[in-house]
């Protein structure tokens, strides 16, 4: 096998053009939609198009990477998303443009694949450390993608679709030239892993240790993903910041999201544990989002969002690398799938329930219904982590 750390970089590249394309297209969705002039309960159907084909093809993917091989689901995958791309960019109708989205989130569903790549070629003990690479892809991912779209949209509207789907097209090239397959030579299925629908949840559901962290992912997503899509809405209502204004701070966030999951997770996984991380990162995201619920200047968001970007990005590689640990080596895509699939679920979800939640109780209730969701969370993890016994990737007694 060629070097782990050049299945990384590939890996990196190809999530960061996932996630590339993904916030090139996001910001120019409305202009899509309105163009049409759908009835609102089309617009949100639509913007939730993408997670929910990612919540139904993740863990099929991942599945189906135990059985063919990583490298080929994420060639096939790839190749999905260059035409679904290709197919926003030549959008001329509704139907066309919804098209492109199912395409493209059955093809992003890929990320569960990317993880087990992660898992086949990390020591137990990098395991974090690897995902949190994922994760610092997906921070690149979003800083990267609009700031594209707005050098290309002033092209033409299909010139952001030509865009991503040349991304892609890129990250094909280097799947193909670079990635060996990771795939434990002679692994065999576990014939009782179901591939798809309500069963694999089931099943994932009754792992003793697969559950509760699936239960807790959910939470953390859904709630982060209720302050992700208000975001905006609070720094326009609250702060009155201008567009400007409001993209410097998504723009903020993203590198702090980056540094934290690409920097400091493997540093503080040696230090603590994966599950002090999960505690302790899900405390202070609470904190934080409660903090940030309250904050009426400028100075105080910037000052707080660090902290909330910590405690949010020691979660998620920690519960990945926890949920790889707890299945069988013949269990890893399904059970990352699985793991994938409950996020883009919480991705649905959480957008929905934000805006229902700010139409109702006002501009901060977002970020309070997040916060009591991540102190949940923190109260479930500490029992279910702690009754689980000590960490394997802590030291212990002065030996490693």
């Amino acid at each position: 096998m060629r070097s782990p750390r050049r299945a990384l970089t590939t890996l990196f590249l190809i999530v960061f053009t996932d996630l590339v394309g993904f916030g090139i297209v996001i910001p120019l969705l409305p202009l899509y939609a309105e163009h049409y002039r759908p009835a609102p309960w089309v617009f949100g159907l639509l913007m939730a198009t993408y997670s929910a084909m990612q919540f139904v093809f993740s863990p099929i993917l991942g599945r189906l990477s135990d059985r063919v091989g990583r490298r080929p689901v994420l060639l096939i995958s790839l190749t999905g998303s260059v035409v679904g791309f290709v197919m926003f960019a030549l959008a001329d109708s509704l139907l066309w443009l919804f098209a492109s989205r199912l395409l493209a989130g059955i093809a992003g569903g890929n990320i569960a694949t990317a993880q087990a790549v992660i898992a086949d070629t990390t020591k137990p003990e990098d395991r974090a450390r690897g995902m949190g690479l994922i994760g610092a892809a997906f921070g690149l991912g979003f800083i990267a993608g609009p700031a594209l779209a707005g050098l290309l949209a002033p092209i033409s509207l299909a010139a952001p679709g030509w865009g991503a789907a040349a991304c892609s097209a890129v990250a094909f090239a280097m799947t193909f030239l670079y990635l060996p397959e990771t795939r434990p030579v002679g692994t065999a299925v576990a014939p009782s892993s179901p591939a798809s629908g309500v069963a694999r949840l089931a099943f994932a559901w009754r792992h003793p240790q697969l559950g509760p962290l699936m239960l807790i992912g959910f939470a953390v997503v859904t709630g982060f993903a209720a302050f992700e899509v208000t975001f905006a809405q609070f720094l326009h209502d609250r702060l009155a910041l201008p567009h400007s204004g409001v993209s410097f701070l998504f723009v903020y966030v993203g590198v702090l999201a980056a540094v934290v999951q690409g920097v400091l997770v493997g540093r503080a996984t040696r230090w603590l544990g994966e599950r002090r991380l999960v505690i302790g990162g899900l405390a202070l995201g609470a904190f934080g989002l409660l903090l940030l619920a309250s904050a009426h200047r400028l100075r105080v968001v910037l000052a707080v969002l660090p902290a909330l970007s910590l405690g949010i990005g020691m979660v998620m590689p920690s519960l990945a690398a926890l949920v790889s640990r707890g299945a069988d080596a013949d269990q890893q895509g399904m059970a990352l799938g699985a793991f994938q699939g409950i996020s883009s679920l919480a991705r649905v979800v959480g957008p929905f329930a934000a805006e229902v939640a700010l139409g109702s109780w006002g501009v901060a209730a977002p970020q309070v219904g997040a916060a009591v969701l991540a102190a949940a969370a923190a109260g479930g993890a500490a029992t279910v982590l702690r009754r689980a016994g000590s960490d394997p990737a802590r030291p212990h007694n002065g030996q490693t």
